[in-house]
């Protein structure tokens, strides 16, 4: 099943539970939360006290929580005790990489790995065995609303080509200028999980966009 992961990051932060409430009115399963630190991206979000109050407000929706943040594996227990179900950490802020994807599937969630556009994914191979999915960054991280660099869509085959070899079945994520008319460039190549920010919340019809959204995915099922 292909899935739409809207992210809150275009959302009202002034009123994220009415976001929740919205998204999973119109049926949506999981909810992409961007952490950023203002260090490994110029910008600040929020932390794992969101998230916990976020859990609250959903008993069923997937969190799936991408950390765009340095030292990573100094906030793994505290995105998991607010109750992420996938923590995905960057392959670029990672020293130790395998041992910070093995600690995030000890403590329950599911782990992913994300590429930044330019960065290549020559380090896979080596942590796929303890990978449940991996995000493709198709805009440079830290803001919502950019457009697509399609120079990073070959990467969306590369991977899939790379979980199939190693036999784990992945999910394949992409993340980045994510629109109605874009989607196809990622999905025809094998992504899982679209990630759609400004997309879904700049319409006035949220929940008519998201159902318009979750037609193109349905033409992949």
């Amino acid at each position: 099943m292909r899935v739409l992961a809207p992210s809150l990051l275009s959302a009202d932060f002034a009123d994220l539970a009415g976001a929740v409430r919205t998204l999973e009115g119109a049926g949506v399963t999981w909810l992409h939360l961007d952490v950023m630190d203002g260090r490994f991206v110029p910008n600040l979000t929020f932390g794992p006290p969101v998230v916990k109050a976020i859990r609250r407000r959903t008993a069923t929706a997937v969190l799936d929580t991408h950390l765009m943040i340095v030292e990573p594996e100094r906030y793994i227990d505290a995105f998991a005790d607010a109750g992420s179900n996938v923590i995905t950490v960057h392959a670029e802020a990672c020293t130790h990489l395998e041992r910070i994807l093995a600690h995030i599937r000890e403590r329950g969630c599911r782990a992913g790995v994300a590429f930044n556009p330019s960065t290549s994914l020559g380090v896979l191979p080596y942590v796929l065995h303890v990978t449940d999915l991996v995000l493709i960054m198709t805009v440079n991280p830290g803001f919502g609303g950019q457009s697509l660099i399609r120079a990073a869509l070959p990467k969306i085959a590369e991977a899939r080509a790379m979980a199939a070899a190693a036999g784990r079945p992945v999910q394949i994520e992409v993340d980045g200028g994510m629109k109605s008319d874009t989607m196809s460039l990622a999905l025809d190549p094998g992504a899982d999980v679209i990630v759609a920010g400004s997309a879904v919340f700049e319409a006035d019809d949220v929940p008519g966009r998201v159902r318009s959204l979750q037609a193109v995915l349905d033409r992949y099922r």
